[in-house]
């Protein structure tokens, strides 16, 4: 519904107000400095599985390493790292299919059902708090769907590239999660030593493998010789890479997350401040790398586990709330997407999954402080450093606490010539999309801007909005698809959606402001022939010019440029 930056901060502005905006993201943000440390932090592990570099095992080489890390990705990132899409997609597949593999080999190798069942103890292996806090660290699997919304704004077609995304980590994350703990605890089973019971998981001693649990099921799958040195090699080569990548993923979504907060002026503008070489926000990679690195130097991986629990189950309950409260706020907004099991009150349909996560995430984080200090102790104080900074910086800006408002940038130079638009909004009517329509509109924004191409899906007025029509929708998908390839064919960076609407004018000048386009050029070249030259919805978007209006006619190609 908002392909934007800010994951459940973004979320909570649509749906309340700045103040619980800013309450999500903030506890988002103690999740990306987490996820920061905790990657840098185990690279070190998995690393010291490498010819000459068993010293990274132990302290104080694993921290000296892992700072290190983080140091030169801090470096990379002001310098204006590039990633690619390719190698990061590679890696993940290849990661992915070792952990499949893993699963098989086990499987094949040390799964006993019989054993996994007789060493489980309820009330005691685990305890019932082990067992409510295993819970609430199981539940980190909704971070691969936060990291999924945050990047909409990149998507060429948020409403059918997200709920995909979301469906194939949900697919992968489930088929990992429970593959990975049944082999684990088959070839590591739970011992009741002396009247305490343990698993070398969990031990971070001279033959636990708390640090580095893949290589300690690699190591009880019975392999043998060449071949076990070889799987150890790859693992930790493998596992070291994904962990560098995680560490770079986390600075930069902190770097998108602290943008969109600063342009909403949730927080101060040096943190959307970018060099003046690089043109990269390096005070707010340098500000919050500084609280890694304090993770870092104190680790304790208990700490951090507890602490990537307290942030994360916050920011997905206020999500959760905000699934709900949209649909009571603007229930009639179009949703790509829709979770089966809804149910309808006072003429809005709730939905259920959205109550159950969001009481299940306010539990699991009531466990979490409950049951570990260091959720009290520094959980409880970040939230509240930054709710006192957020009240503090907006009594002094002279700004309400929940009225979202927009940073202002500055006056650009005098010898600054800026291109009028930076946003175009290309209707699309037809069966046939012309990229010269996108070329044109495109020449309008210059290199750096974005054109929208909307499919605009009229429905009867005997139908609802929401009634059927699997067909055309289909058909306008895959128009919107061929105008993506068009455009990216033209160098053209081009997002898609859908409308559909009784009236298409109304739609787009709706589509429009939500969007803040600066212009909107309607093409008439292809369009049917109720939309030949000043047809029906170029009459209304003239009449309600909810912004420029350029109108292209299929009589020599004019244009017609309407003042807003």
């Amino acid at each position: 519904m908002f392909p934007e930056a800010g994951g459940s901060s973004s979320f909570a502005r649509h749906a309340f107000n700045d103040w619980i905006s800013f309450f999500a993201g903030w506890a988002l943000s103690l999740d990306y400095i987490l996820t920061i440390a905790i990657s840098a932090y185990f690279v070190p592990f998995y690393a010291s599985a490498l010819p000459g570099l068993h010293a990274l095992h132990n302290p104080p080489g694993n921290i000296i390493f892992a700072l290190g890390v983080l140091v030169l990705l801090v470096f990379l990132n002001i310098r204006g790292l590039g990633e690619s899409a390719r190698v990061n997609f590679f890696l993940a597949v290849t990661d992915l299919g070792t952990q499949i593999l893993v699963v098989i080999l086990g499987a094949a190798l040390v799964l006993n059902p019989s054993l996994l069942v007789h060493q489980v103890h309820l009330g005691t292996a685990p305890s019932l708090s082990q067992l409510i806090f295993a819970l609430s660290i199981a539940m980190l699997a909704y971070t691969g769907i936060e990291t999924v919304s945050n990047m909409a704004e990149e998507a060429q077609d948020p409403g059918n590239d997200v709920p995909r995304a979301v469906n194939f980590v949900l697919i992968a994350v489930l088929a990992v999660y429970m593959g990975i703990s049944v082999i684990a605890l088959s070839a590591l089973p739970v011992t009741h030593v002396h009247g305490v019971y343990s698993t070398l998981l969990g031990n971070n001693g001279p033959h636990g493998f708390e640090s580095e649990p893949v290589l300690g099921i690699i190591d009880h799958l019975g392999l043998a010789g060449a071949l076990l040195t070889g799987a150890q090699y790859y693992v930790g080569l493998l596992a070291t890479t994904i962990l560098f990548i995680a560490t770079n993923a986390g600075l930069i979504g902190i770097s998108r997350l602290s943008w969109s907060l600063s342009e909403h002026r949730q927080l101060p503008s040096i943190f959307s401040r970018l060099h003046p070489t690089y043109r990269t926000p390096w005070f707010t990679i340098v500000f919050f790398s500084g609280f890694a690195v304090l993770l870092i130097t104190f680790a304790n991986i208990n700490v951090l586990g507890n602490l990537y629990s307290f942030g994360a189950m916050l920011s997905f309950t206020t999500a959760h709330a905000a699934v709900v409260a949209l649909r009571i706020k603007d229930p009639d907004r179009e949703r790509p997407y829709r979770m089966p099991g809804n149910v309808r009150i006072r003429g809005r349909q709730i939905p259920i999954t959205a109550v159950i996560g969001g009481i299940g995430t306010f539990l699991a984080w009531v466990a979490v402080v409950v049951l570990h200090p260091e959720a009290k102790y520094v959980g409880i104080p970040w939230m509240v450093f930054g709710m006192v900074g957020y009240v503090v910086y907006r009594k002094r800006a002279g700004l309400s606490l929940s009225k979202s408002v927009v940073l202002v940038r500055p006056e650009r130079p005098p010898d600054f010539h800026e291109l009028g638009y930076r946003t175009a909004l290309v209707p699309i009517f037809g069966a046939d999309v012309s990229a010269q329509t996108l070329v044109s509109a495109a020449k309008l924004i210059g290199k750096d801007g974005i054109v929208y191409a909307v499919f605009v899906l009229p429905v009867p007025r005997q139908l609802s909005l929401d009634a059927g029509l699997e067909a055309e929708e289909a058909l306008g998908r895959s128009i919107l698809e061929s105008a993506r390839i068009q455009g990216r064919r033209a160098g053209i960076k081009v997002h898609t959606g859908l409308i559909r609407a009784r009236n298409p004018g109304a739609a787009l000048a709706d589509e429009a402001q939500r969007i803040g386009a600066d212009v909107i050029y309607l093409s008439t070249l292809h369009a049917p022939a109720s939309e030949q030259r000043i047809g029906l919805t170029a009459a209304y978007l003239l009449d309600r010019r909810p912004c420029r209006i350029v109108i292209e006619t299929d009589s020599a190609a004019t244009s017609s440029h309407v003042g807003a």
